[in-house]
């Protein structure tokens, strides 16, 4: 690859990650999907599923002795807080923030996708770049970035509860606080049947308390528990 087409990734090393790589190959293979080396076939021989793979190994350590080192809790608690650090939707969020989407190599048709498809590819190369910086600076560069872009999430995380299952979590405050148990109700759905999006709300009485949207009706109830959950959360 051309100095001038991998400029862009070695400006972005620096003003995003810190460091220039001395290999920014690793970088440009990093924020590669697989679909855009099967439309690239003839100059582009590598795609990130081998760096996501790497990285996700790497993400799963860092945060895992973050919390054994920090919280004398439970086994069981420990992975439901690594969980909703390390979920498809946080490390989607930490890769959107950074600003990769207008890096990744992804085919015409993936661009084309719906939020759902762009979220996961957006959260492999996230693991792909924490592959690419394992190899490149080691682990401790690795481990700041990973405090730096995640484990940072995680005082929201248990200051919300949204490490619990929202919806159970939901319940229990709402039939504790009201005396009531929530319902569900689909707002709106649009799109074709195979990259549906659905907005529900979720009711405590006759009050709409949240709404949720996603490519599922239970990833939009989630959602909309989760929001539900912070509205509780404002009364004190």
């Amino acid at each position: 690859m051309s100095g001038m087409l991998t400029t862009p990734y070695q400006e972005f090393a620096k003003e995003k990650l810190g460091f220039e790589f001395n290999d920014i190959q690793l970088l440009v293979t990093a924020l590669t999907h697989r679909s855009y080396v099967n439309e690239h076939r003839k100059s582009v021989n590598e795609h990130n599923e081998r760096l996501e793979f790497l990285g996700d190994a790497v993400l799963e350590l860092v945060v895992t002795e973050h919390l054994y080192k920090n919280f004398n809790e439970p086994e069981g608690i420990l992975t439901s807080w690594r969980a909703a650090l390390v979920r498809t939707e946080s490390i989607g969020a930490a890769g959107s923030a950074l600003g990769y989407e207008a890096l990744v190599r992804m085919s015409r048709g993936e661009k084309q996708g719906g939020d759902r498809a762009r979220q996961v590819i957006l959260a492999n190369a996230f693991e792909a770049v924490v592959g690419a910086i394992y190899l490149e600076k080691g682990y401790e560069e690795a481990a700041r970035f990973i405090h730096q872009h995640i484990i940072v999430k995680l005082d929201n995380i248990l200051e919300t509860g949204s490490w619990r299952d929202a919806k159970s979590h939901l319940q229990e405050v709402s039939q504790r606080t009201d005396g009531m148990t929530p319902r569900y109700h689909v707002i709106e759905e649009v799109g074709p049947d195979h990259d549906k999006i659905f907005t529900l709300g979720v009711y405590v009485g006759d009050k709409l308390m949240g709404t949720g949207k996603g490519p599922s009706k239970q990833v939009a109830q989630q959602q909309a528990a989760q929001a539900a959950l912070e509205e509780y959360a404002k009364r004190g």
